[in-house]
């Protein structure tokens, strides 16, 4: 939850990137919660949360589209590359980056990045703006940023050590 609040916060915060997901993002979204233990009310309230905030995220990934996507090592993905291609977005941000071969996004202009490298790439173009996303999100939950970034480090750790250096 930690790392999705920062990459949403820093979309909205910041304006460094657009927001791009399909309704089958929001199904997996919606099952990944529950599957990690959110009540399913729960889950819905942040999904709503999420469109409520990015009104115009969602884009559609028609069968034509999803049809035309090049084969990818698991087709149960196509769904993100139709809604990068639709959405004209320049990137796919997620942790299966073998699910998503750059020779196969490449001629849509659409780079693979994991949110570790993704956030460094934010960090390093506007490092003021994404300091100040740390410090509301911790405070948000009533914590310091020396405390979230200790619940980022796992799965974030070159960003966690670039931001620790800057401190």
């Amino acid at each position: 939850m930690p790392l999705c609040d920062t990459l949403l916060r820093c979309a909205e915060e910041t304006g460094a990137f657009r927001v791009l997901w399909s309704d089958e993002t929001l199904n997996e979204v919606r099952r990944t919660l529950v599957k990690f233990g959110l009540s399913h009310a729960k889950a819905e309230h942040r999904l709503e949360a999420m469109q409520l905030s990015f009104p115009n995220a969602c884009v559609p990934t028609t069968t034509i589209l999803l049809d035309a996507v090049p084969d990818i090592p698991d087709p149960g993905d196509r769904h993100v590359v139709a809604a990068a291609i639709h959405g004209e977005a320049h990137a796919i941000v997620t942790y299966n980056l073998r699910h998503f071969p750059q020779l196969v996004l490449e001629p849509y202009g659409i780079s693979i990045y994991s949110p570790d490298e993704f956030l460094v790439l934010l960090f390093h173009r506007n490092p003021d703006g994404i300091m100040g996303v740390l410090d509301r999100q911790a405070s948000a939950i009533g914590q310091q940023r020396f405390s979230l970034l200790e619940r980022l480090k796992e799965g974030l750790p070159k960003f966690v050590a670039l931001v620790e250096k800057e401190r």
